[in-house]
Order: C-alpha cells, then sequence, then structure tokens
C-alpha cells in the first residue's frame, strides 16, 4: 500500500530540486541503471525519520562544493512506486532491502553502497564525506 502522494509529495521535491530524476516505472528503472558509462548516484528515498534527518540532506550536501560528482542523480521512492522500488533493488544485489540507501555505480556496476544502518544514528555531515570519498574514487 503506497503513502498518500501529498505526504511524499515534499520529500520527493526535496531531491528533484536539486537535480534529481524519479524513476517512476521499471522502464525507467532499467533505462537509467542499465547504462555502462558515466556514473549514476540511485537515492532509495523514504518517509522515515532518517531519510529526512540525515540522508536526504547528507545527500544533498555531498553534491555541493568542489570535486568529482556523479553524472547522473536518481531516485526511487520506497512506500509509492513499488514496482520501480523492487526493480531498482535487483541492481543493488546482494544488498538486503533497506530505505533510506544509497548506491553509486559507475559504468552499470554497484560499486558503493551506503545502507540504512548506515545512515542511522550518523550526520549529514558524516553521510556526506562518506559519498565526496566515493565520488572522489570513481566518478
Amino acid at each position: 500500500m503506497s503513502y498518500p502522494e501529498m505526504l511524499v509529495a515534499p520529500m520527493r521535491q526535496q531531491l528533484e530540486s536539486a537535480g534529481f530524476q524519479s524513476l517512476m516505472n521499471t522502464t525507467q528503472v532499467e533505462e537509467a541503471l542499465s547504462k555502462k558509462s558515466g556514473t549514476q548516484l540511485l537515492v532509495f528515498n523514504s518517509v522515515c525519520g532518517c531519510a529526512a534527518g540525515t540522508a536526504r540532506p547528507g545527500v544533498l550536501e555531498s553534491l555541493n562544493g568542489e570535486g568529482k560528482r556523479p553524472s547522473e542523480l536518481l531516485t526511487v521512492f520506497a512506500g509509492q512506486e513499488a514496482e520501480a522500488v523492487a526493480k531498482a533493488r535487483e541492481f543493488t544485489l546482494p544488498y538486503p532491502p533497506s530505505s533510506p540507501s544509497i548506491a553509486l555505480f559507475k559504468n552499470g556496476e554497484l560499486v558503493h553502497f551506503i545502507e540504512r544502518h548506515n545512515i542511522e544514528g550518523r550526520s549529514a555531515a558524516m553521510i556526506a564525506e562518506n559519498l565526496k570519498g566515493a565520488y572522489e574514487e570513481f566518478c
């Protein structure tokens, strides 16, 4: 069962206003994550408190300033577009489903993944630094 759109719209918009493309169906997920060149940052967005408190702010902070960045910014919303999320999770195997979570792909391969348990209890700044390190290594 999906959350009401009016509840998730501000959370979705927080990433979209920063340039993230929301992947709403399996076709969009397949097209975006099957690319064999470039880097894609995929955020599994969520309504939970750690998404609002640290995951989304950390992701946004990671994109500020100098340094390397992913070539594409993508998001799926857990508890909303169930089929799109399920398809995206196929690309993050062997990691178990968790949301929020953050994945970085390079040339079609998963190269960095931050699971929910690595988000909980960490500050937005810590998540941003983790991601910036991954961008420097893989982007």
